[in-house]
């Protein structure tokens, strides 16, 4: 099961982040992959920092100005390309297309334009959406 986990650069309750990727491991099997964008900070840093502490695959779709680490799905030649804001937009809809399920971890009362995208990105390919504040 591959679930897109990911949010804003200002969530910061990390043990909120944590207690749910436990549950989760604790509620699934083996076939447990987890997914980000692979940001270094918010809530997509606690997301993969608990997510290898507790053992579980992890998978991220960095934007493609990013550079390339051995977490990524795609190959190496798809990164280190010139900036572009669309850039993140372009890596939510890979994140939902290749996910079943999406969550998205987002502080109340904070616009987070990456994460209204892929929650509108996630209703139109109908995939299931936990919106977590």
């Amino acid at each position: 099961m591959k679930i897109g986990i990911v949010g804003s650069k200002k969530y910061t309750n990390r043990r909120k982040i944590q207690e749910f990727i436990f549950k989760l491991r604790e509620g699934t099997s083996n076939q447990l992959e987890i997914v980000s964008g692979g940001e270094k900070i918010g809530a997509e840093s606690y997301v993969k920092k608990y997510t290898l502490e507790f053992d579980i695959k992890y998978s991220e779709f960095p934007p493609i100005h990013h550079n390339y680490n051995h977490y990524c799905v795609k190959e190496s030649y798809h990164y280190k390309k010139r900036y572009n804001v669309r850039n993140y937009f372009i890596r939510n809809k890979e994140i939902v297309d290749y996910c079943e399920s999406i969550v998205v971890f987002k502080p109340i009362g904070i616009r987070c334009s990456s994460s209204e995208n892929i929650i509108a990105e996630s209703k139109k390919q109908d995939k299931k959406i936990v919106l977590v504040n």
